[in-house]
């Protein structure tokens, strides 16, 4: 089996705090070269922010870190496809890349959806690349999910 990228396993190990903290299970890791920047997982029942998913978080967290609103010199990893609400704040703070586990069928808005960086009116698109830690990430969430039925 080929060891995941740090940055994958990171995003993973933040996704398993929250599921533990009973959030849906994504984790999100903002890296900027080697340099870890920020890490968060999804915390919208913790905070009552229906807007704290994680790569929002981490974005958050990204850019009070490096006193800057623009992230291009930096990489956005994430255990879910992001949807449209985080999709847009990646293309506004102008991340580099794009690296997410799990396809989200229902909500993704990446490859799925309204796959926003493809439309013509997106003023930026990260490099995007899919499927590092699928298999993980998928289980980590088929196992959440099936727990709470």
């Amino acid at each position: 089996m080929i060891p995941l990228p740090a940055p994958m396993a990171l995003a993973l190990d933040a996704a398993a705090a929250a599921a533990t903290d009973g959030e849906v299970p994504v984790g999100a890791v903002v890296m900027r070269g080697a340099e870890v920047v920020a890490v968060a997982g999804n915390a919208p029942r913790r905070l009552r922010d229906p807007t704290a998913h994680a790569e929002m978080l981490a974005i958050r967290a990204a850019a009070a870190a490096l006193g800057a609103e623009r992230l291009e010199t930096c990489d956005l990893w994430v255990t879910l496809e992001p949807c449209a609400m985080c999709a847009g704040a990646i293309a506004h703070a102008r991340l580099r890349r794009l690296y997410y586990a799990a396809a989200d069928l229902k909500g993704g808005a990446v490859e799925h959806g309204p796959r926003l960086f493809g439309q013509p009116t997106c003023h930026h698109r990260p490099e995007v690349y899919a499927g590092i830690g699928e298999r993980e990430a998928a289980e980590m969430l088929r196992r959440f999910f099936a727990e709470r039925r």
